[in-house]
Parts: C-alpha cells; structure tokens; sequence
C-alpha cells in the first residue's frame, strides 16, 4: 500500500512536468498557438497540481487492476502495454476527436499523438517497474 501510494504520487508530479515540458518549450508553444483564442490566460497551479497527483493513484490503480491481464511477463513489459493502452485512449482519441471537430494544424497533431506517446510509455515503464499486486516490485 505505502509503495502504491509513493508511486502514485510520484507518477502525479511526473505527470505535470511532463505535460509542462510538453506544452511550454518552443516548439509546443508554436504549434498550439492556434488554441490561443480560446485558451485561458492564466494557470490554477494548485489545482493542477491536484489533478496529476488524481490521475497519478488513478492511473496506478488501474495498472494494478489490469496487471495479471497485461501482455508481458515482466513488469516492465505489462507497463509499456498499458502505456500503449493508455495512450490510445487518452490521447489517440483525443487527436481524432480534433481532428473531426476543430481546425488544428496536422502538425499539431502528429506532435500530440508523439508526445502523449513518449510520456504514456514513461509513465508505463515506472509502473511497470515499481508496482505488482500485492505490493512488491518487479
């Protein structure tokens, strides 16, 4: 439980750094200059703060339940599943529904379906390393 609770808060944390580097270096702030018009002008960091730390015990949580269903042996393989799966359904279809709806640059979003790549396996490969259930590591 007191190796959960760690990773999910480290997982939080690593959640908001990521999505801060993601959306705050040159290149993320060029390509999402067409969200500017409707994007808020100021931040609620203690509020996204909390909301990483959230998604860090949901995400966790979810890795535990899915854990024994996972492709893989190794913890480390079952993390970049779920990575995977994770990354289809947060940010896969994320882009498409953009895609459909909005008139976002392709640009855009090939660089959030890469970036959400990169960060859903980072956060796979630390679940897949840290937690198994029943509370032990890999």
């Amino acid at each position: 439980m007191i190796r959960y609770v760690v990773v999910s808060i480290v997982s939080g944390i690593l959640f908001g750094v990521l999505d801060g580097v993601i959306n705050a270096n040159p290149l993320g702030q060029r390509l999402f200059q067409v969200y500017k018009p409707i994007a808020k002008t100021t931040i609620n960091v203690p509020a996204g703060i909390a909301i990483d730390i959230v998604y860090g015990f949901v995400m966790a949580g979810l890795f535990l339940l899915l854990y024994n269903s996972l492709p893989g042996q190794a913890g480390l393989a079952k993390g970049l599943s779920f990575g995977l799966i994770v990354w289809f359904f947060r940010v896969v279809m994320y882009v498409a529904t953009q895609w459909m709806t909005l008139n976002v640059p392709a640009g855009a979003l090939l660089y959030t379906l890469v970036t959400g790549l990169g960060e859903m396996l980072i956060l796979g490969v630390l679940y897949g390393l840290t937690l198994k259930p029943g509370g032990g590591g890999s």
